[in-house]
């Protein structure tokens, strides 16, 4: 599974020890006490924002610590006491007790803050301990020791689409040409050993991530293959996107069930994930021959032909496409059936607007 982990000690401030003071004015005999109390030390906190995407910023720290509170001061004066310390992690980011492996948070909420330590509260001054057998008290507190916790983060990024497919079907190809990745491509199976996320840009200022993922083969839901770890990982994703590679020894059909059943045996929110489908490496087959085998496909899952062309769709090229109104989608069947091809950009660009758009309805 593709995971940002680091490991850090983080604690919260300690509390601010009380003052021991004692008032001196002119003409005031005998004052008395008038130590000030401690502030309260830092709290540390966790903040979710869209604005990171990596732990990158927490590689190389050891120890994140939050301030101390400051000390009393005469006059009963109480110290100042510190600001909170945020951690900005992405969303998707888990916090794991580094001793004993307990999940403590997961952080999914944008732009919320979670406290994660209180600070040590500040000590009392000697104020408080005046009374009538001891009127000069020296004594006052220290403040309370802030808590320190080992700590492990990981992330896992939530991804907008997750590509499902078998080996060598040509996952790696389409994020390298679609988005910004750049993943090893090979002519052989497993050439993604771990995910690999693309910001795919859709026009000048809007764009949607997408995970490349392991292959997935049969039993993967079992733990056979690197499946497993893939479907750990894509529970998070909002869509799918099922790739069927056209040009395979294995059976078209056969490749769509295999993957329709091991996502769900392994999750049944992992089967319900709204998703479109695509049928990869046209270029090695004739028009005739690509219209044909789609034609069959999308009949035999008692779908109809696509007639309209706003996606920019090659006419000459068949392909179903559902309603894009939210009520009406059926999440069993795909939301678009698309042939293309990554090597020569068939159909690239209006694939790019298709999952764009079904991912503002999902919103």
């Amino acid at each position: 599974m593709f995971i940002d982990s680091v490991k850090i000690l983080v604690s919260s401030g300690k509390g601010g020890p009380g003052c021991s003071s004692f008032r001196r004015e002119k003409f005031v005999v005998k004052g008395g006490p008038d130590g000030g109390d401690g502030g309260r030390g830092g709290d540390l906190a966790f903040l979710v924002s869209q604005n990171t995407d990596t732990l990158a910023w927490y590689k190389g720290k050891n120890i994140l610590r939050s301030e101390n509170g400051k000390g009393g001061m005469g006059r009963n004066k109480t110290g100042k006491s510190a600001s909170t310390l945020k951690l900005i992690v992405p969303p998707g980011t888990q916090v794991f007790d580094d001793d004993t492996n307990e999940l403590l948070l997961d952080l999914l909420v944008l732009d919320k803050e979670y406290t994660f330590l209180e600070g040590g509260k500040g000590g009392l001054g000697n104020t408080h301990f005046k009374n009538s057998r001891n009127q000069r008290p020296t004594y006052f507190q220290p403040g309370l020791k802030g808590v320190e916790k080992n700590i492990r983060l990981e992330l896992k990024l939530i991804a907008d689409t997750g590509l499902l497919a078998f080996p060598n079907v040509g996952k790696s190809t389409l994020i390298s040409t679609i988005s910004n990745a750049r993943p090893e491509v090979a002519n052989y199976e497993f050439t993604t050993l771990t995910p690999k996320l693309g910001l795919v840009e859709v026009g000048e200022y809007s764009s949607f991530l997408m995970a490349d993922i392991p292959g997935i083969i049969g039993g993967a839901s079992e733990g056979k293959g690197l499946g497993l770890k893939f479907l750990k990982h894509i529970e998070r994703t909002k869509t799918l996107l099922f790739m069927i590679d056209i040009s395979s020894y294995r059976d078209i059909y056969a490749q769509f069930e295999t993957l329709k059943k091991e996502i769900s045996h392994f999750s049944d929110a992992l089967a319900q994930k709204p998703f479109g489908l695509v049928f990869t490496k046209i270029d090695t087959k004739k028009d005739e021959d690509v219209n044909a085998i789609l034609k069959d496909f999308i009949k035999s899952l008692g779908l109809k032909l696509g007639k309209e062309n706003s996606y920019g769709f090659e006419e000459k090229l068949n392909y179903f496409m559902q309603d894009m109104v939210l009520e009406k989608f059926d999440r069993t069947k795909p939301f678009f059936i698309l042939p293309i091809s990554s090597v020569t950009h068939r159909n690239i660009k209006p694939l790019k607007f298709v999952l764009y758009d079904l991912i503002g309805l999902l919103k």
